[in-house]
């Protein structure tokens, strides 16, 4: 009977191999559906309209029902994935996902299809928090930041290939399709993921020694290719974590900094990103000219993303939040002044960009880092309640905020919360760059 594997540090001073690259495409893959089905009501909804298949009033609550969905789904996925495992969850998440998604391809009423985006929701919601979690556990802490904020990037991939293909499929297929493309790209995933390993941490946090250790010994031979490893850290002593744990004096300030964070991101995303084309018509400026805008500026997600895997670990977690935070300030305070259009858009340009360097280290790097093993999904399904939670009001804040101030108004709301994050993560953050998981569980601010 094995008494301790130390998984950690023995993950940790792996080298980057097959394995690595593995693990990170069996894992992305879904992640990729899960940023494609968040960024498809648009195409959908204008096309169920359209088609008088859905009367105008029903479109938030399609809205509203997703991002409901969602809130519970990560917080499902919290305690599924830390009593039943990584692989259990992930897999159970994708089957609810994609056979929700052929549901909804079939769905006969609109009623029918928010009901079936409702449930839709619960394997998105599940998908962030289990996701980014899992591939936390397995790359090392060298290059951690880089490898989780190119997860991000890969989710947010799914903007503009889901522009691209609703406007392929839409005019010539209907909507329908673009349900099936989602259902049929989950299963396909799920049955790819059978090769996915479980956690070796979460194995040994959970008393499952033999398995930990079989499974360490075959990842060691897969990333060394038969070549000597240098020798482990010594493990670190044991500390058991339960739920009560996270409202204890070293976790509760970090499930505050992930909370407030995850709260901060989704109203930056769902309540000004997604609010352009809106934005822009209100403004005078013509449908086309409109969704020319947001593809453009569409562009700099990507950009962000990239730009958050390359800061991440160059300059830390709390410099690049801090910093990309002062960045969006900055162009936000400016965004309302600009008349010119070639300014509207550079300023426009750099604001996403700096949403989005925040979207990829918030998301994909650092909350999953905060919280130890024992509790990471449930902290973080926590902290996604919240953040998704947050989705479900800043809707309606911000149409109201728009109708009495403009856009001048919404984007004081931004600026306010990005304040407020600043100081957070200055005060409470813990600094997790090139550490290992294990190292941080009992670091302080």
């Amino acid at each position: 009977m094995v008494s301790t594997v130390n998984a950690g540090p023995r993950l940790d001073r792996l080298p980057i191999s097959s394995f690595h690259y593995r693990i990170f495409w069996l894992i992305g893959a879904g992640m990729f559906f899960d940023g494609y089905d968040l960024y498809v009501a648009a195409s959908v909804l204008g096309a169920t309209v359209q088609s008088k298949f859905a009367v105008l009033s029903q479109v938030p609550q399609f809205i509203s029902w997703t991002f409901v969905g969602m809130t519970i789904g990560a917080v499902i996925a919290g305690f599924l994935g830390d009593k039943y495992g990584r692989r259990f969850t992930y897999q159970f998440n994708l089957v609810v996902f994609g056979v929700a998604s052929f549901a909804a391809a079939a769905a006969p009423t609109m009623d029918w299809l928010i009901a079936a985006r409702f449930v839709m929701g619960l394997g998105l919601g599940a998908e962030i928090v289990v996701g980014y979690s899992t591939m936390t556990e397995f790359v090392p802490p060298k290059s951690r930041g880089r490898w989780m904020s190119f997860m991000a990037f890969i989710v947010v991939a799914g903007f503009p290939a889901t522009s691209i293909i609703s406007t392929i499929v839409v005019p010539n297929f209907g909507w329908r399709p673009m349900f099936v493309i989602a259902g049929v790209g989950a299963l396909i995933v799920w049955y790819l993921r059978k090769n996915l390993p479980e956690s070796p941490r979460w194995l040994e946090a959970n008393g499952r020694m033999e398995e930990a250790e079989e499974l360490m010994r075959q990842i060691e031979q897969e990333a060394s290719g038969g070549r000597p490893l240098p020798p482990p850290a010594v493990a670190a002593p044991v500390q058991v974590y339960g739920f009560s744990s996270l409202f204890s004096a070293t976790l509760l300030p970090r499930l505050i900094v992930g909370s407030v964070v995850l709260i901060v991101i989704n109203t930056l995303i769902f309540g000004f990103v997604n609010w352009l084309p809106t934005f822009f018509g209100q403004q005078g400026i013509s449908i086309t000219k409109s969704l020319t805008y947001t593809m453009v500026l569409a562009g700099g997600s990507l950009v962000g993303c990239a730009l958050g895997a390359w800061a991440a670990d160059q300059f830390g977690r709390k410099p690049t939040i801090i910093g990309a935070s002062l960045l969006s300030i900055a162009a936000g305070w400016a965004y309302p002044y600009m008349a010119d259009p070639t300014m509207l858009l550079s300023v426009g340009f750099v604001l996403i960009v700096g949403i989005y360097i925040l979207t990829a280290v918030l998301y994909g790097v650092y909350t999953t880092e905060l919280f130890p093993t024992e509790v990471r999904l449930r902290a973080n399904g926590l902290c996604n309640m919240l953040g998704r939670g947050a989705t479900v009001v800043s809707p309606f804040i911000v149409l109201s905020l728009f109708k009495t101030y403009g856009v001048q108004g919404v984007l004081a709301l931004m600026i306010g919360l990005l304040i407020l994050q600043i100081v957070v993560v200055a005060i409470w953050g813990i600094e997790t760059n090139k550490r290992g998981l294990e190292e941080l569980e009992g670091t302080k601010a």
